[in-house]
């Protein structure tokens, strides 16, 4: 997950994932099956106790995993929260009522702020303070019992309040993280929405009339989950240009991050259960990414989950559901996220591509070839992504603009034969054939 090694015939050992979301858990771990959530893998345990002191034992495997990705490369980190710790919750649960309202009570708002910048204090001092805390995720669902796992909603009037609170505590505390909002559960919900309250978030946040935009420590962009809106293709595409246009609209300066996805799709070409190991998801997934950065103009892309036990199409690599023992699995979605997540590195900026054909997403989106390019940091590498949606092979041609020099570029392929495998290098210009079925990162130097 983040090697960016090569083996010795030059292929990729990992896909190099510079990003990694630790779960601040609220605890329904340590009320097992009283917490109401059946399944003790959707449980989490929580640092802060019942009296008020902490543990920092817990959660140990997210501790050794988040370790282990910065040892190898990984560069930010995002401590993400579903519910407060149920040691200060309205009902002492990890969910709500189905109310809607926070679960969190407002006279103990200070000591979930508290909470967070301790932890992060902690983190930082055993080497890895986050870059972002994410406080709210998926506000505009209910989150009771029926959900099966920790979550808690927020109206907007909460959300900025708390806001508010972790800014002021963050500031007091001198600390260098910054908040991230508002993890909306789909992505109609940051510029429109169907939940009076809780729906509109880029312009309640952002817009002139906000009372947190000028916040020091909230971070200057707007995260958003794609679920529920990748399919049919116009709404793919529908959705993503709105997401671009309404931020643009705000400020043009202001960021979009797709901050959480897996298939949950359940329509005429993919469902979301039943794990498919193979390219089936893959491509599916390799059109929802390149939408979201040509359309959208995401300048991040997570996947939901890394690690998965579930039957379900929501890992990149799977484990047997076993506590103790068991095998691990690679997927096709895996190596295609590495098609992006390997060669276009922190700090890449996305250049424009022209087609010869002048097609527009709507003609070929579903099935047809999509490209998008980008330039790494210092501008001396040039990548190209290539998805082929066919059960055909395609050619294409790739010319660089304002470049008279031929550039040499190194294909690596990730397909059912493959995963990104380094192909044979071909100067720009020339005419490469893609494979059907695949996705192909073109690596030059210019």
């Amino acid at each position: 997950m983040f090697s960016t090694k090569f083996d010795d015939d030059g292929n990729p050992q990992g896909i190099g994932l510079s990003v990694w979301r630790f779960n601040i858990g609220a605890g329904s771990a340590r009320q097992g099956e009283d917490s109401g959530i059946r399944d003790p893998w959707r449980r989490a345990e929580s640092f802060l106790l019942d009296n008020g002191t902490y543990d920092w034992t817990k959660q140990a495997g997210q501790q050794w995993f988040m370790h282990a990705a910065k040892e190898r490369g990984a560069e930010q980190f995002i401590g993400f929260v579903n519910s407060p710790p149920i040691a200060l919750t309205k009902n002492g649960m990890a969910y709500g009522d189905g109310s809607g309202g926070s679960n969190l009570p407002k006279e103990k708002y200070d000591d979930f702020a508290e909470y967070l910048v301790t932890l992060n204090e902690h983190f930082a001092q055993s080497g890895i303070p986050f870059d972002y805390l994410s406080p709210v995720n998926e506000p505009q669902w209910n989150w009771s019992l029926e959900n099966g796992q920790e979550g808690c909603p927020w109206q907007n009037p909460e959300f900025a309040k708390m806001q508010q609170v972790l800014d002021s505590a963050i500031v007091e505390s001198g600390q260098d993280v910054k908040i991230e909002i508002p993890e909306t559960a789909r992505l109609d919900f940051i510029y429109n929405g169907d939940l009076d309250g809780r729906n509109s978030q880029a312009q309640y946040f952002f817009g002139k009339n906000s009372r947190v935009k000028n916040l020091p420590s909230l971070a200057k962009k707007v995260a958003a989950h794609s679920y529920f809106t990748t399919w049919p293709t116009d709404s793919l595409i529908h959705h993503r240009r709105e997401v671009r246009k309404s931020l643009a609209a705000i400020d043009p300066d202001l960021e979009y991050w797709m901050s959480e996805y897996c298939i949950l799709a359940d329509n005429e070409e993919i469902r979301g259960n039943g794990r498919d190991l193979g390219m089936d998801p893959a491509l599916y997934i390799a059109r929802v990414i390149h939408a979201d950065l040509t359309i959208a103009n995401a300048a991040s892309w997570q996947w939901w989950l890394a690690v998965s036990p579930y039957e379900y199409k929501d890992g990149l690599v799977y484990i047997d559901k076993d506590t103790s023992d068991g095998k691990v699995y690679e997927s096709k979605l895996l190596w295609t996220l590495g098609n992006y997540s390997r060669f276009i590195r922190p700090g890449a900026v996305r250049i424009g591509v022209e087609r010869s054909d002048n097609a527009q997403p709507e003609e070929y989106m579903r099935s047809g070839i999509l490209a998008s390019a980008y330039l790494n940091e210092g501008g001396g590498e040039a990548i190209v992504v290539i998805v082929n949606n066919s059960e055909e092979p395609r050619e294409v041609q790739l010319n660089f603009a304002g470049y008279n020099a031929s550039i040499h570029l190194t294909p690596y392929v990730t397909s059912a034969e493959s995963d990104l495998e380094r192909g044979a290098a071909i100067s720009s210009g020339e005419i490469v054939g893609i494979p059907p079925r695949s996705v192909v990162t073109f690596i030059g130097t210019l």
